[in-house]
C-alpha cells in the first residue's frame, strides 16, 4: 500500500507559503538583491589584480561593494520615502496605518513612508485615505515610476516586518547613519583594498562593529515589545526575510572583524619581534 505521508507533508508545507510568494513585485525585489551582488562581483573583476589579491580580500571587496550598493540603492530609497513620500491621513485613525509617529516632521495630518504610495493604505484595505498617496515633488513620468516601484519593494519586505512600510524612528535613525556614513566608508574600504592600503583593516573593523550594533538596535526594541511588527507565520518571512537577510549583516561582519584583527595582530607581532632584535644588538 502506497504511503501518503510525503504528499501530505508537501501539502502542509505549501500551505505555509504566502499566497503572493511568486508575484511580480516579490520576484523583482529578490532579483534586485541578486543584481546588486552581480554588480559588486563585476566591480571586483575591474578593480582588483587577480595576481596580487588573495581570495579572502576579493571576498571582502565584493562584500563591501555589495554593502555600499545595498545601503545607497535600497536603504537610501527607504529614507527617501520616510522624508518625501506622504499621503493625507483623511478620516483614518492613526492606529489603522503602519508605524507613523505622532507629529513626524511636524505633521499630524499625514502618513509617511512606502505605505503612502504603495500597499494597503493606497489600496484602501484599511478604510482608504481621503486622497491617494503622492510622491512629493514628482508629477509623473519615469522617475515617479521608479520611486513608486521602490515603495512596492519595501511593502514586500514589510510583510515580514511592518516597520519598513512606515516610519519607525529607531530604524530611520539607524538608516541615516548607515546610508550617509557606513555606505561611503564601505566605498573607502573597496578603494583601499584595490590600492593595497593596510589602513583598510581599521576601517573594516569600524564598519563591521557598526553593522552588528545596528542589527541589534534594529531588532532588540521590537523583541522587548513582543515582536508586534514581525510576521513569522511562514518560513519565507521568518527564514528568508528576517533571518537570512539580516543574519548576513551579523555573520559576515563577524568574519570581517576576525580577518582584520588578525592582520593587525600580525603587524604588532612583527613590530614586537623587530623591537626584540633591536634590543639584542
Amino acid at each position: 500500500m502506497a504511503s501518503t505521508t510525503a504528499p501530505s507533508s508537501l501539502e502542509s508545507f505549501l500551505n505555509t507559503l504566502p499566497p503572493d510568494l511568486f508575484d511580480q513585485t516579490t520576484l523583482i525585489s529578490l532579483a534586485s538583491t541578486v543584481a546588486i551582488l552581480v554588480a559588486a562581483y563585476s566591480l571586483s573583476r575591474l578593480a582588483l589584480d587577480p595576481k596580487t589579491t588573495t581570495s579572502c580580500y576579493r571576498f571582502l571587496f565584493i562584500w563591501h561593494a555589495f554593502d555600499a550598493l545595498i545601503h545607497f540603492c535600497l536603504e537610501g530609497s527607504f529614507l527617501y520615502h520616510c522624508f518625501f513620500s506622504s499621503a493625507p491621513l483623511g478620516h483614518l485613525d492613526p492606529k489603522e496605518v503602519f508605524v507613523d509617529p505622532y507629529n513626524y516632521l511636524g505633521r499630524i495630518d499625514k502618513v509617511h513612508g512606502a505605505q503612502a504610495v504603495a500597499g494597503r493604505f493606497v489600496e484602501g484595505l484599511v478604510g482608504g485615505p481621503a486622497k491617494a498617496g503622492a510622491v512629493d515633488g514628482l508629477d509623473g513620468g519615469f522617475l515617479e515610476k521608479i520611486v513608486k516601484g521602490t515603495a512596492e519593494l519595501w511593502m514586500v519586505y514589510a510583510k515580514a516586518d511592518k516597520r519598513w512600510a512606515g516610519v519607525d524612528l529607531s530604524v530611520v535613525s539607524l538608516e541615516l547613519l548607515t546610508v550617509f556614513v557606513v555606505g561611503p566608508m564601505a566605498c573607502w574600504v573597496c578603494y583601499d583594498i584595490a590600492k593595497k592600503n593596510s589602513r583598510v583593516n581599521i576601517i573594516m573593523i569600524m564598519i563591521a562593529t557598526a553593522e552588528i550594533y545596528g542589527g541589534w538596535m534594529t531588532f532588540c526594541p521590537e523583541w522587548l515589545v513582543g515582536s508586534v511588527n514581525l510576521d513569522t507565520s511562514n518560513w519565507m518571512y521568518l527564514w528568508l526575510y528576517l533571518t537570512f537577510f539580516n543574519g548576513l549583516w551579523v555573520v559576515i561582519p563577524a568574519y570581517v572583524i576576525y580577518v582584520a584583527s588578525g592582520e593587525i595582530m600580525d603587524a604588532f607581532k612583527v613590530r614586537d619581534a623587530a623591537a626584540k632584535v633591536k634590543k639584542s644588538l
